[in-house]
């Protein structure tokens, strides 16, 4: 398990968690994001697991939470959701398109 850039991938091979203003050198993306973090889960509150961290707007955007840790994961590239896949061929066809 290693650690990756949430939009494109790219590994990050330093010891220790990255700092506020640290940006993936590949495509500029915050590393420092909740959508990098260990905690980051859609189906929690605020999107959150840690319950002592205070809710972030933009999931996407660097910012100031100390529970912040790097999620070591396999990188299989962006997640696909099946069901949004399933429910929009059902919708084309239903239209006709």
């Amino acid at each position: 398990m290693t650690r990756h850039c949430h939009q494109c991938g790219w590994e990050w091979t330093l010891k220790g968690q990255p700092g506020r203003s640290e940006t993936c050198p590949q495509c500029r993306a915050d590393l420092r994001a909740c959508v990098n973090c260990t905690y980051y889960d859609l189906r929690a509150a605020h999107q959150c697991r840690e319950r002592r961290a205070e809710p972030e707007a933009n999931k996407e955007q660097a910012n100031f939470c100390e529970f912040f840790e790097f999620a070591r994961r396999t990188w299989g590239g962006a997640v696909k959701n099946s069901r949004e896949d399933a429910a929009r061929s059902a919708l084309k066809s239903l239209l006709g398109d």
